[in-house]
């Protein structure tokens, strides 16, 4: 099977390299991208033994921030090297200044191997749910055990891995370990076919994120109330505004903080906030918070120290079942209320747990928004009560971090 599978995606690629050169000619942020993915490991120092793990987006890598500091203080002697996909993920690694950062090469043994001449990995830990075929196929070639950790199974996944069962395990071979977050993403690996020694169920890393410290602290006046709406997208960010500007003529010192999911859309955002004609400024530059009604998150690695910050929370990405939510335990650790959409098939035992002890508010429609708010606003108990509730929550759920550890060390 990995005949085909080379011979398949060789001929897409080939398929596709008209429009990828073109794309590559009209756009410098795309053809940097490129040179990225086609340098790979190239600019790292030779490596002997790496631990090499690999996290997709902002997300897995903040994660990863997380698992890397908590090998090195369990005393993980490999050098230890950290892939990215997304640009970024692979800005927010850098700039977090994690070991040996690189950008994970097309999915094809041309570009994978001189990763692999380059880290001569020990091991190799995939956070959530990046499984690339030939990736796996040349660990299992090399001999080079594969550890999934945190991992995670959508609905979605389980349909289309289901139309071709013998595929995933072909191409899963080589993973020695399945650590999943919760016992329903291990559920969905067992109905997929796989070992069910393969499989055990470790905790949400998630949990323990809220551990490390923030060096950014921002300064607001004594009387601001802020609320911070972190990792919003497409069609969240104008409710959020028609919200915010009726809610700032009622509660004033009222400062809303918008943080895309995606730093490229700042532009498109900053347009919208533009419409409501209120004061506002972009954070790369401004220094001073203070005269500003609505602030845009434009730079990467802020938003839980806005989070911090805030009286009450809102988390995009789930108001649509194509985005399935976005990481709510950041702020629910922090004490803070918080707010999410209805599709969270993305973090489904995270809202079922937050929800469930009182720790998070659930909306089934984006334009409760301005109802569920003012109410908050307006009552300090609640607010009080919803986030010693979510901090909680996540205390109670910790500890996989450690499990985590000791399995990667033990593999």
């Amino acid at each position: 099977m990995d005949f085909l599978y080379y011979i398949l995606t060789g001929g897409l690629l080939l398929l596709a390299s008209p429009f990828l050169i073109l794309r590559a000619l009209v756009s410098a942020s795309f053809r940097e991208q490129i040179r990225e993915k086609m340098a790979g490991a190239r600019s790292l120092p030779q490596l002997q033994g790496t631990l090499w793990i690999h996290a997709s987006s902002v997300g897995e890598v903040r994660l990863a921030k997380t698992l890397i500091a908590g090998l090195i203080k369990e005393g993980e002697s490999r050098p230890i090297a950290l892939s990215t996909f997304t640009p970024t993920g692979y800005a927010l690694a850098l700039e977090e200044k994690l070991p040996n950062v690189f950008r994970l090469p097309l999915d094809f043994p041309i570009w994978l191997n001189p990763v692999f001449e380059r880290l001569q990995p020990a091991k190799l830990v995939l956070i959530e749910a990046e499984l690339w075929p030939a990736l796996l196929r040349q660990c299992k070639r090399r001999s080079i055990p594969v550890i999934q950790v945190n991992g995670r199974v959508s609905e979605k996944s389980v349909k289309c891995y289901g139309k071709f069962p013998a595929f995933l395990l072909w191409m899963t071979g080589a993973i020695k370990q399945f650590s999943m977050r919760s016992q329903t993403d291990a559920d969905r690996f067992l109905q997929l076919g796989v070992a069910q020694e393969k499989v055990q169920v470790t905790g949400n890393i998630k949990f323990d994120v809220a551990e490390t410290e923030e060096k950014y602290q921002p300064q607001w006046k004594a009387d601001s109330q802020v609320l911070v709406f972190g990792s919003t997208r497409p069609g969240e960010e104008g409710p959020i505004m028609e919200a915010l500007v009726k809610l700032q003529k009622e509660f004033p010192g009222l400062i809303g903080v918008i943080a895309p999911r995606h730093m490229e859309r700042c532009r498109e955002v900053e347009d919208l906030i533009r419409e409501f004609e209120v004061d506002y400024a972009l954070l790369s530059k401004q220094d001073d918070l203070t005269n500003c009604a609505v602030l845009l998150v434009d730079s990467l690695g802020k938003l839980n120290a806005f989070y911090k910050s805030a009286i009450v929370t809102y988390v995009g990405g789930g108001f649509n079942p194509r985005f399935g939510g976005q990481n709510i335990l950041e702020p629910a650790a922090l004490g803070k209320p918080v707010l999410f959409g209805k599709f969270m098939n993305n973090f489904e035992e995270e809202a079922k747990l937050l929800t469930q002890s009182g720790g998070g508010l659930q909306l089934q429609n984006i334009e409760d928004l301005y109802d569920v708010l003012k109410r908050l606003l307006t009552n300090a108990d609640e607010r009080q009560k919803l986030g010693q509730s979510a901090e909680a929550t996540v205390k109670a759920n910790s500890g996989a971090l450690k499990r985590n550890i000791e399995l990667i060390q033990s593999t």
